[in-house]
């Protein structure tokens, strides 16, 4: 089948040329780059359903959950990794030209990257190949309303005739599991394309079409697929991939081909042949210049940062209908209230995009129970969890911003404001897991069993960082919650006012005398239930002077607190959890899981904790010229590890506390970007 044209949708040509003009995001040259360099850089695309692509910048996946297609049936839940990889094959001469790069238990097989010259990363990103007989460039771009990939194969210079072979290779899983041959998968061919499914997997079918190429069936099964990501955190490492057949295609002069998956319900009626994928490139490059105008993005790095964030930005089913919320992070995370609440000023607010971040906090709020906001849904059966302490006064802290932002009081009071008196009264009075006000007016929570602040990880009933008790950022939020409340219903002329400048007023004296270490000069990270005070120096206490009501510590108080963490916690990717000088401290985070866990929050640097740093930062330094300028230099570490590092164009979950600080977790986390984002702006705004 000699192909000149090609077509992405029925009567819908392409031509060879179209003048996009995206927003660069990463470029990277390939060409003369060992393979284990290329192994540590990804991507990722992100779409309004929280379903993703994601690989190496070879193409090779060494994670379990790479792909070209990780849908969502019914968004957040239940998301399946479908099309995990394509193997292209360049025939001429009788030679076989791979492109594609895999890697097995004892070799690289085939070894296509030493033909890729470079790499990008836009809108879509884009492998560029040279080959004796063509150059062409592999482009990838993810629907951002449908689970839907377009894989383009432009060739730009045909300087012989060649056929060219795709061969896609399928997945059709849970995306925290692996396949193995004995899965039961499917294949039916139809006039608009292929049609795939898994037995075992209830309600989606993935459908394949590539016009321009015909199709042969030509079923295998490979084996035995090596993630090294997933060998180096212990896990299960190895998987077996089917390809139902292969699309083939006489190449005769320069031109396009449009590869395309889908995933949907079995019921869908839609033929491929009407998925246009230059539709789907227009729609994104709308998106994006949307984005750069609503936050006002003009500089490069604004705007990195603002696309950054909307990766994270998605939709979940309700029984109303769609609703926004925050991916907490790619690519195993699903919206965590935690995560959501500190991301959403950053993500949101930052970048001028309101009314989403409404949806957000109503999402949380129809969801709220005995007072407190979910700290995550499931990522199977979309359930609430509620197993965390500072969802809800986050919550609570994040509404009071997004009034600040929009100045909406009457959506303020009908949907939010209600939702905040509930957590007040519930916490005050007592809810879930021991959260109640003490007599001193502090909150307490847990036992030594449960662990429900920020610092969670447990692994077989081991509690790695036990904060039973009163935990000092809890209270810190605590106070805040209190004093915001305080205020609105002072502007409102309500009789409640009182009631919660009462409360705060013990809080604030209780807070003081029990958190204020005057030996070590720094705060108390928690007052254990038994009264005595665990003085591990953690950066958790940094919120007591970030927050806009925090505790009335004194004006040197709050310099001791700012410089006990930046002597003796920073790094330059952010504050290390714990003291490299306290005996419980670990420097590496590796291993197993278990391992990982014991090392999470005992020494591992979190980069989203560089937002109330600097904030603490600029506030004791009243925000003056100097200090912003300093504040901004000590983000450049984690602005070049976003243009060049792990993830392009996002900020990982964690660094390792000792240098060289490799990053580790989440190659791309909500809260790290969104802090990262906000203050960058609060840094460089003009006063």
């Amino acid at each position: 089948m000699p192909v000149t044209t090609s077509t992405a949708g029925e009567g819908s040509p392409i031509t060879k040329n179209r003048d996009w003009e995206p927003e660069e995001i990463a470029r990277v040259a390939t060409k003369g780059k060992k393979i284990e360099e290329l192994l540590k850089k990804q991507w990722l695309l992100t779409n309004e359903r929280g379903s993703f692509a994601s690989s190496t910048i070879s193409g090779c996946n060494t994670s379990g959950y790479h792909g070209l297609l990780i849908g969502s049936p019914d968004p957040l839940v239940r998301r399946v990794m479908t099309l995990s990889a394509c193997l292209e094959t360049v025939l001429w001469n009788g030679q076989a030209i791979e492109l594609s790069t895999f890697e097995f238990a004892d070799r690289f097989a085939p070894e296509g990257y030493p033909r890729q010259q470079e790499f990008r990363r836009d809108t879509g990103v884009h492998f560029v190949y040279h080959t004796e007989p063509v150059d062409l460039c592999k482009s990838v771009y993810l629907a951002r309303e449908s689970d839907t990939v377009v894989v383009e194969y432009t060739f730009d210079e045909v300087r012989e005739p060649v056929d060219f072979i795709l061969r896609p290779f399928l997945g059709m899983r849970d995306f925290h599991s692996l396949q193995r041959a004995d899965a039961p998968l499917f294949c039916r061919v139809t006039e608009g394309g292929v049609l795939l499914q898994n037995g075992a997997i209830d309600g989606c079918e993935l459908r394949l079409s590539c016009p321009a190429l015909g199709f042969s069936n030509d079923p295998q099964w490979w084996f035995d697929f090596v993630y090294r990501a997933n060998r180096d955190r212990g896990i299960s490492h190895a998987e077996d991939l089917w390809a139902p057949g292969i699309f083939k295609g006489h190449i005769e002069s320069s031109g396009r081909i449009v590869f395309v998956a889908h995933l949907g319900g079995v019921s869908e009626s839609e033929p491929m042949a009407q998925i246009d994928g230059d539709a789907i490139k227009e729609d994104l490059l709308h998106h994006q210049e949307q984005l750069m105008q609503h936050a006002g993005a003009t500089e490069k790095v604004h705007k990195a940062l603002c696309l950054a964030a909307d990766q994270f930005v998605a939709k979940r089913k309700s029984a109303n209908g769609e609703r926004t919320t925050i991916v907490a992070g790619f690519p195993w995370f699903a919206d965590w209230g935690r995560d959501t609440f500190i991301s959403l000023p950053g993500l949101l607010l930052t970048t001028g995009r309101h009314d989403e971040a409404g949806s957000v906090l109503h999402t949380f709020a129809a969801a709220i129970d005995e007072g407190m906001i979910p700290n995550r849904f499931d990522d199977r059966t979309g359930e609430a969890q509620f197993n965390s302490v500072d969802a809800s006064l986050w919550f609570i802290h994040a509404a009071f911003e997004y009034l600040d932002a929009t100045g909406n009081i009457d959506e303020f009071v009908q949907r939010q404001f209600p939702a905040l008196q509930t957590i007040i009264d519930a916490y005050h009075a007592g809810t879930r897991f021991g959260i109640h006000a003490d007599s001193d007016g502090l909150i307490a929570a847990g036992d030594a069993k449960t662990q429900l602040t920020w610092m969670d990880a447990q692994c077989d009933g081991v509690v790695f960082t036990p904060r039973c008790g009163k935990a000092v950022e809890i209270n810190a939020l605590w106070h805040n919650a209190l004093r915001r409340m305080q205020k609105f219903c002072e502007q409102q002329k309500s009789a409640d006012a009182g009631r919660y400048a009462a409360l705060a007023e013990q809080v604030g004296r209780s807070f003081c005398k029990l958190f204020w270490n005057e030996q070590q000069g720094y705060l108390n990270d928690t007052i254990r239930p038994d009264g005595t005070a665990d003085a591990s120096l953690r950066p958790n206490q940094i919120f007591a002077v970030s927050l806009p009501f925090g505790p009335p510590l004194a004006r040197v108080q709050r310099w001791s607190i700012v410089n006990a963490v930046e002597q003796r916690l920073l790094t330059p990717y952010g504050p290390r959890t714990l003291s490299s000088h306290d005996p419980a401290y670990k420097g590496r985070y590796e291993g197993s899981p278990r391992q990982r866990d014991e090392a999470y929050h005992q020494g591992t640097v979190w980069p989203f904790l560089m937002g109330p740093f600097l904030e603490a930062y600029l506030k004791v330094r009243d925000f003056s010229a100097e200090a912003k300028s300093d504040a901004v230099e000590l983000l450049r570490p984690l602005l070049r590890h976003l243009a060049e590092d792990a993830c392009l164009g996002s900020i990982s979950e964690v660094f390792e506390g000792d240098p060289p600080h490799r990053p580790g977790g989440c190659p791309a986390q909500a809260w790290s970007v969104a802090e990262v984002l906000r203050l960058y702006r609060l840094a460089t705004m003009q006063s």
